[in-house]
């Protein structure tokens, strides 16, 4: 079995990982290797899956057996590994979980002044920079509830940003938005990955993944049923129940 070491090309595996809630078994043996800089589309209908597994990259699940290896760090479960894991590994879900007492800004120097002991003149400076390259400097001091659900899930990304993460995760960040506020994230979640960042992305926008993904993982029942190129997925030579699937979504 091979094992991603620090600074290798593999930034993320999973080996023959397995999960259960109770007697249901959510995850059939997951084998799936992520590379540095690789975009990583994961889509399937409700229920396959998709967000358990990326919700056990940073402890937000935990497994029952296999072997899943984030950024050359074995994922145990354990306290100490969680948080080396949640320092390297950034996440953005379908709802957006700002705090709703603290300005923009505060929700973006929240997690680097007061636990990783950023100096806040230092810890500003990086959030309001996160912030320009989502388009959202200029509402620094207003609050969550004075912004649009779109200028929320942006603000959601600068503040996983502002951590330095190595690699992002995406819980189906547009499925809570409207159309106009989810061509607003699609295009900044695009500027990541055109700047090489290494990103796992559960979402049924399929022109996102036709434009970005390097590879299109289809999942149904717990299982991968077929690892693609998007050339591959969107053409007839996909697997049969992966265009079922596909002709029931609406391209946008």
């Amino acid at each position: 079995m091979e094992k991603a070491a620090s600074g290798s090309a593999i930034a993320i595996r999973f080996d023959g990982i397995n999960k259960f809630y109770g007697a249901f078994h959510v995850l059939r043996d997951i084998d799936l290797t992520v590379r540095r800089g690789e975009r990583i589309v994961l889509c399937g209908p409700s229920g396959s899956g998709k967000s358990t597994l990326i919700r056990c990259v940073n402890g937000l699940e935990s497994y029952q057996s296999g072997l899943l290896t984030v950024d050359g760090i074995v994922a145990d479960g354990k306290p100490k590994t969680v948080r080396s894991i949640r320092d390297r590994v950034g996440m953005c879900f379908q709802h957006f979980n700002l705090l709703p007492h603290l300005t923009v800004l505060g929700n973006c120097t929240l997690s680097p002044i007061h636990t990783h002991r950023v100096p806040r003149a230092e810890a500003e400076a990086t959030a309001l920079d996160h912030l320009a390259r989502v388009r959202m400097e200029a509402h620094a001091d207003k609050y969550p509830h004075q912004l649009s659900g779109g200028q929320q899930q942006r603000v959601a990304i600068a503040r996983s940003l502002c951590l330095k993460p190595d690699i992002m995760l995406f819980d189906e960040p547009t499925s809570a938005l409207d159309p106009e506020s989810v061509a607003e994230v699609l295009d900044v979640m695009a500027q990541l990955a055109a700047r090489g960042m290494t990103m796992l992305c559960v979402t049924h926008e399929m022109g996102f993944a036709r434009r970005m993904a390097d590879r299109i993982v289809f999942m149904e029942g717990g299982e991968i049923v077929e690892v693609a190129s998007p050339q591959i997925f969107f053409s007839p030579a996909a697997q049969e129940r992966a265009r079922r699937f596909l002709s029931h979504i609406a391209p946008r």
